[in-house]
């Protein structure tokens, strides 16, 4: 689009006619225009957006009891395998003491039961002693070997259950919220915190099926992956700062909310520094290239209640209003324009609120 810059000027005691029409009295002004073209653009579509953790993980204890150490603070920065709460183990390892002595005595009850039944079968062969015997002392063997299988699961168990009082992070990330102290009593349903997974964040989004549409259509045509070849994308904090890193969209839901007509999408963007936190909003901005579009300034059009017009130059060097049918994008300074123009039109720009029908427009 390329732009002309007009310049009126009009003596302050003089009424001239141009294009038959009587012109008021009117400071001098100057006017921008533009030849109307169509082009490809990169426009940037902005969506809200929060941002969550890609393995946010609630922790709840695994067994009752008193709890002992709170060892960490809300927002602190933790590895997996970090110790995050202390639970009373006495318990727990007094039941593992007791099992693993049972299991130790059904083990030497294994032992006597295996040397008995080898003596038995032993017996048999020379037949001192009759087949019933030695059945029953393969029984009693097979009963031994069994018990000591039932005491080695409880000692597991027990092993298990003892572990769950140290509870460690499952994986990297930021504490949230610590509602507990030291000293309360918790079980299996006792909520402790949330570990948010933040090497990686999620940016969850809602995007119109349609702005997805054309794009779909045309990687499907190219035989390309959709998702992957969608471009960056950009984090936007509340404040208008850009985050550092570009993110990339992973995910789209397969169904359209009936509701509202969007899909779900999710774009993920690394966080090695830490600086992006779960429960965030800001804005996704995705650039979507638009193919073979009139895009005019904001400024060419007026707005008369719930009309859009522009001022065409004619070849009588006057502008003349055309009513036309814009399109905004997320862009303060421009707008598509669906109709009302053609490829090759002039029209006024700067300075079109100050026209009148008519008005002459001096080259």
């Amino acid at each position: 689009m390329k732009g002309k810059i007009y310049s009126i000027l009009i003596a302050s005691a003089m009424i001239f006619t141009a294009c038959g029409v009587d012109i008021p009295q009117v400071e001098n002004t100057s006017y921008q225009t533009l030849t109307v073209s169509k082009s490809d653009i990169t426009l940037p579509f902005k969506y809200s957006a929060t941002l969550k953790g890609t393995s946010d993980v609630t922790i709840k204890p695994q067994v009752s009891g008193q709890l002992m150490a709170v060892c960490i603070t809300e927002g602190q920065q933790v590895k997996a395998g970090d110790v995050l709460f202390r639970i009373d183990s006495r318990d727990a390892a007094l039941e593992l003491e007791s099992a693993e002595a049972n299991l130790l005595a059904a083990q030497a009850s294994e032992s006597s039961a295996l040397l008995e039944y080898e003596s038995t079968k032993n017996l048999y062969q020379k037949g001192i002693v009759s087949k019933y015997m030695l059945d029953n002392a393969e029984n009693s063997f097979k009963q031994a070997k069994a018990s000591v299988a039932q005491y080695k699961a409880t000692a597991d168990r027990a092993r298990v259950n003892l572990s769950y009082c140290t509870i460690t992070s499952p994986v990297d990330g930021v504490i949230g919220s610590v509602p507990v102290y030291a000293g309360d009593q918790v079980s299996p349903g006792t909520y402790l915190t949330m570990v948010s997974g933040n090497a990686k964040m999620y940016a969850e989004f809602s995007v119109s099926e349609s702005v997805l549409e054309e794009r779909t259509e045309e990687e499907v045509r190219e035989g390309h992956n959709t998702l992957e070849n969608f471009p960056d994308v950009t984090f936007l904090f509340k404040n208008g700062t850009e985050y550092g890193r570009k993110g990339r969209i992973t995910s789209i839901t397969g169904t359209v909310d009936k509701t509202t007509g969007a899909l779900t999408c999710k774009a993920t963007f690394p966080n090695p520094e830490g600086a992006l936190y779960s429960g965030i909003q800001g804005t996704v901005v995705i650039p979507i290239e638009v193919k073979d579009v009139m895009v005019v300034p904001q400024n060419a059009v007026v707005r008369l209640q719930s009309k859009s017009l522009v001022y065409k130059v004619g070849a009588d060097s006057c502008a003349y209003s055309a009513l036309v049918e814009t399109v905004g994008i997320s862009s303060d300074r421009d707008l598509i324009v669906t109709s009302g123009l053609e490829v090759g039109d002039v029209i006024v720009t700067e300075g079109a609120n100050n026209l009148v029908e008519g008005q002459r427009v001096i080259f």
